[in-house]
């Protein structure tokens, strides 16, 4: 569905997609919030828990190529609707579970799902989001992940303890259904003629280099951050916080974390050519809030997740709009490249740190989490030197441009 856009901008559009984005990727996070409460439940352990995350982490990221291509080719608002609505019959389905087995071929299906949002994201935000405002628009749709721990995190105060982990599934199942409804919303204009007579032009050599450090310093990061997303309530046991405590601090840190990156998005689009330096520095911050998370009080647990949720995921926006910005007529990569990086990143991370956890003490594994978002943070340090975001690219692969 292209044209005729509706009116009253960009930004019910933009929302759209943030709320898609948040909705696709629920399920992981869900797995993640009410895994003590499985645990029991489907009888299983807390790496069997991990590893089913890491599968949907792992379809995302492995299965990002091929959604990059029919993201490009479908309409956004037949893309965005169908990540959602496969989404909510994920988490029904695990509402229902009765053996570990069933994970695993769900979350799969759900992550590959949840790889089709950036890259028509990006795509919408290239049509619709006028070049002064890019920023904040990718910062928008990045907020996705705090809010996919903040539905979580309230169902675990608010529904888990009372009632249970199925009945607060199938409540997030249902949730996910909302932005399906909202897809006229996001629209794009025609893109013209879609064929085009011309061959891709290949990219230049400096700006692959910069997409490639970019997306391992997000894999870096993400490694430690969603690990510790992932394992938030049993973190926060081992500090000595009650359970229902700590999914109130989970909420509040996600809407903290949301508030960052808006801040970041609206901040960046006043001096762009800043943002590597910014996601560095917020890199290094998320570091320091997992080294507090690791000594293992109360208080630091508090600083720490507040930390490590509002500068230590608050780059993600930066890092689209960034990679928007060097890609200026190849949406579809851009969101690609930090989809790659995120999710690589979150597929290691819950298999890993449930591993490590179960080995050395949750003390140790948040150490070694904070180790890898200091090496991101040193890694995008490295990328201030290199092209600076405005390189003007040919169409390509584009389907802005006209490409099929």
């Amino acid at each position: 569905m292209t044209g005729p856009v509706p009116r009253g901008g960009p930004w019910p559009a933009v929302v759209t997609a943030a709320l898609t984005a948040t909705a696709a990727v629920m399920p992981g996070f869900a797995v993640g919030a009410f895994a003590p409460s499985m645990q029991d439940t489907l009888h299983t352990t807390r790496t069997t828990l991990g590893l089913a995350m890491s599968a949907f982490y792992a379809a995302s990221a492995l299965g990002s190529p091929a959604a990059k291509r029919l993201a490009a080719r479908l309409p956004v608002p037949a893309v965005l609707p169908a990540a959602a609505i496969v989404a909510a019959l994920a988490m029904l389905a695990l509402s229902r579970a009765g053996h570990v087995a069933v994970l695993f071929p769900v979350l799969v299906v759900a992550g590959f799902a949840n790889g089709l949002v950036q890259p028509a994201a990006g795509r919408l935000i290239a049509a619709r989001a006028p070049a002064r405002r890019r920023s904040l628009a990718a910062g928008t749709v990045g907020a996705a992940l705090g809010a996919g721990t903040l539905v979580p995190g309230l169902l675990v105060a608010l529904v888990v303890h009372p009632y249970g982990w199925r009945a607060a599934m199938t409540i997030a199942g249902l949730l996910a259904l909302v932005p399906a409804a909202l897809a006229p919303l996001t629209r794009t204009p025609p893109a013209g003629r879609r064929r085009v007579t011309y061959a891709p032009q290949p990219m230049p050599r400096a700006v692959r280099r910069t997409l490639v450090l970019w997306a391992a310093a997000a894999a870096l990061s993400a490694t430690g951050n969603n690990a510790v997303a992932s394992y938030f309530v049993q973190l926060g046991a081992h500090s000595g916080v009650p359970d229902a405590l700590t999914g109130d601090l989970l909420a509040m840190s996600a809407l903290i974390a949301i508030a960052v990156r808006l801040a970041a998005g609206a901040l960046a689009d006043r001096a762009p050519r800043g943002d590597r330096a910014v996601i560095a520095a917020m890199m290094l911050s998320g570091a320091a809030g997992l080294a507090l998370i690791a000594a293992g009080s109360p208080v630091t647990f508090l600083a720490g997740a507040v930390l490590a949720f509002s500068a230590g995921w608050g780059w993600t926006g930066l890092l689209l709009s960034a990679a928007l910005r060097l890609l200026p007529d190849r949406a579809e990569n851009a969101g690609h490249t930090v989809q790659v990086g995120v999710y690589t990143g979150a597929t290691i991370a819950p298999f890993t740190f449930g591993a490590l956890s179960a080995s050395f003490g949750f003390a140790a594994a948040a150490l070694l989490a904070a180790v890898a978002a200091l090496a991101a943070a040193s890694l995008m340090a490295t990328t201030t030197n290199l092209p600076q975001p405005g390189a003007s690219l040919s169409c390509g692969e584009s389907s802005l441009c006209g490409s099929p």
